[in-house]
């Protein structure tokens, strides 16, 4: 905490800002300072017997090591706040160096003129209040320092009482033998109401009015004190102008106290405040992100630290990318729905994932099309069937183990397993059979046969060992039918494991957060890419090779978008998910179709003629700006021997 003195807000002056005492001599503010300090030394004392009697009261020794709690906030990877969390209590704590001194002087004034005089209590205070209440026969005025305001937010119960405020009593003398009086009033900042659940000077000042408490004028530092006592009363948010009653009372205040002119006063009077909005219930920006930020950090730190631990997240979530993917989404699956792909509106849906090859960080993620109406993360969630958009993991299998190559002849021709009690034979989509053919030309019009040929020759257990080097931890069993996309996966395990494809091999598990650090700055989680060489070079770079194809003259013509682009489709037998998987060397996208029920989509519904086009959609605009870039050769690597 500071313990640099406040200072008063009058150019070229570095006096303390307690001209309260510049006003009189050093023997009379010496003298009133020993007066005042035998009193508080005489109450102290008759407060002893008291004490005795408060033993369970709260050992106010904690407050040393005492952290208030604290809002997180979640950004993207530019900076740019995506949304604040926290519990009941929305606070950002800063230093009390970084607070406005109009602020400091107008709290001050309003709640506890004599806070750097007493030791706790301030005993004329006490008797004005006593006298009070006596006359009127009942607790009617308290007779608080800042510091017994203190010790009664952190430590007691808010019903007026004498015995409470005795305990408040003895705690404030307690709490000011262990802290300074800066420190003191730090705390008092950071952890006082200012109303609509904003806990804390910082969050108050940008709510108000949208700028941090370091620039808060005097004209807003004194309304913001004199709505100390009923924040949700006097809020100008819900009464303007007896916020302007309040800043005029703590106004004058200041005045009699000789803490600003009189000329000051009345140019903060009548200046006019620019009332920002409310923040604390504000939604987030990007919903499906970060709601899946909050679950990741939450499993990694708990609820509470989330919640009350004042986080400082940045995300790998750049938001131009997301706001590309999310109107893209929500522009295609509005055409879908009209030309017939689903039944429903709200059941057909969308998902797309796109993640840097380079660092493996989530640079967009949709996981539905409206996060209010459902907020399921299809992206994240939603383990679906692949299709033949599983076919390249076969395909690299065969180059790395199996000793083929991109030019290497299969048989499209009939073959029947054993499978069970019966026989499995694998049918290419839409019939007919081609004979012999290249495996370039068998992964680019995506034959069936040959993708079961060449798993059974390398293993199928060799392919699920791949695919787990990739990151992808969804459940599979090597049935025959797997490399036709018979297993359920996500659409960010698909953008991830192609993203590996991507860099030719290097790999890098996806996430969504770059850094985490607490408020102080101290690094708690850091994403720094530790990438892992996990596929042959030449293998990957031969895939990479065959699967530009693919779109240049296979199955994915329409994702076509003028620069070197490779990427696989993929249908289901029963058209329930239509994929397509492209990536360039700087960008990795997997888009996913298909019915929340898992009901069928239209009949015809393909890969290559209904998804490729929402990536050659999103992929022209992610990549505009951006430099060609062209995919290693495989001459450029060794074969695997």
């Amino acid at each position: 905490m500071s313990t640099n003195t406040i200072r008063q807000n009058t150019p070229g002056d570095s006096a303390p800002i307690f001209s309260f005492f510049q006003g009189v001599s050093k023997v009379t503010a010496g003298t009133l300072l020993g007066m005042t300090m035998l009193l508080s030394s005489v109450v102290a004392g008759g407060l002893v017997g008291l004490a005795l009697s408060f033993r369970n009261l709260p050992d106010v020794r904690v407050l040393r090591t005492y952290v208030p709690t604290e809002t997180t906030y979640i950004y993207d990877i530019n900076g740019t706040l995506l949304t604040r969390i926290h519990d009941e209590a929305n606070r950002e704590v800063v230093p009390l160096d970084n607070i406005s001194p109009n602020l400091k002087r107008a709290v001050l004034a309003i709640e506890d003129s004599h806070f750097y005089l007493h030791h706790g209590i301030n005993p004329g205070g006490v008797m004005r209040a006593l006298v009070a209440n006596i006359e009127q026969g009942e607790t009617v005025e308290g007779g608080s320092t800042l510091t017994m305001q203190l010790v009664k937010n952190l430590f007691l119960s808010p019903n007026r009482s004498f015995s409470r405020k005795s305990a408040e009593a003895v705690l404030a003398i307690r709490m000011e033998q262990i802290l300074e009086k800066n420190e003191i009033l730090e705390l008092y900042l950071n952890q006082v109401y200012w109303g609509h659940n904003l806990y804390g000077i910082e969050t108050a000042a940008q709510s108000y009015f949208n700028k941090p408490s370091s620039e808060l004028t005097l004209a807003e530092a004194a309304m913001l004190a004199g709505i100390i006592q009923a924040p949700e009363e006097f809020s100008p948010f819900v009464n303007y102008p007896l916020a302007k009653q309040r800043q005029a009372v703590v106004l004058g205040r200041m005045r009699d106290l000789k803490w600003i002119t009189a000329e000051e006063e009345a140019e903060a009077r009548k200046q006019p405040l620019l009332v920002g909005r409310i923040t604390s219930f504000g939604q987030s920006n990007l919903p499906y992100v970060t709601d899946a930020v909050i679950q990741e950090l939450t499993r990694r730190f708990g609820r509470d630290a989330v919640l009350k631990g004042g986080m400082r997240v940045q995300t790998t979530i750049d938001m131009n990318f997301q706001r590309m993917a999310e109107q893209t989404v929500r522009r295609w699956h509005e055409r879908l729905y009209y030309q017939g792909l689903f039944y429903s509106r709200t059941n057909g849906q969308v998902a797309l994932v796109a993640v840097d090859p380079r660092t493996h960080f989530v640079k967009a993620m949709v996981g539905g099309v409206d996060f209010q109406s459902s907020q399921y993360n299809r992206a994240i969630q939603a383990r679906r069937q692949t299709g033949s958009a599983f076919k390249p993991f076969v395909y690299y299998a065969a180059f790395a183990h199996g000793g083929y190559g991109p030019d290497s002849i299969v048989q499209d021709s009939p073959v029947s397993y054993r499978d069970g009690d019966g026989y499995y034979s694998p049918q290419n989509y839409g019939g007919g059979f081609s004979g012999a053919v290249s495996i370039r030309k068998a992964l680019e019009v995506s034959l069936n046969i040959p993708a079961i040929k060449l798993g059974q020759a390398v293993g199928l257990n060799k392919v699920i060992e791949i695919c787990r080097s990739l990151g992808i931890t969804s459940p599979m069993e090597p049935v025959i039918s797997m490399p036709l996309g018979a297993i359920d996966m996500t659409p960010m395990e698909m953008a991830g494991a192609f993203a590996t494809f991507a860099s030719n091999g290097w790999h890098s598990d996806p996430t969504f957060i770059v850094q985490v650090t607490d408020s102080m700055g101290n690094i708690l989680l850091d994403n720094t890419p530790k990438p892992k060489l996990v596929l042959d070079p030449w293998s990957v770079a031969s895939l990479t090779n065959v699967l530009q194809g693919v779109i240049s003259q296979g199955t994915a013509t329409s994702a076509r978008i003028g620069r070197p682009a490779a990427g696989k489709t993929g249908t289901t037998s029963s058209q329930r998910d239509i994929w397509f998987v492209g990536y360039v060397p700087q960008l990795s996208a997997a888009v996913w179709v298909g019915n929340d029920d898992n009901r069928p989509l239209a009949s015809g519904a393909t890969g290559g003629g209904f998804v490729a086009p929402i990536w050659r959609d999103f992929m022209h605009q992610a990549m505009q700006g951006q430099p060609v870039e062209s995919f290693p050769s495989p001459g450029q690597f060794d074969p695997p021997q």
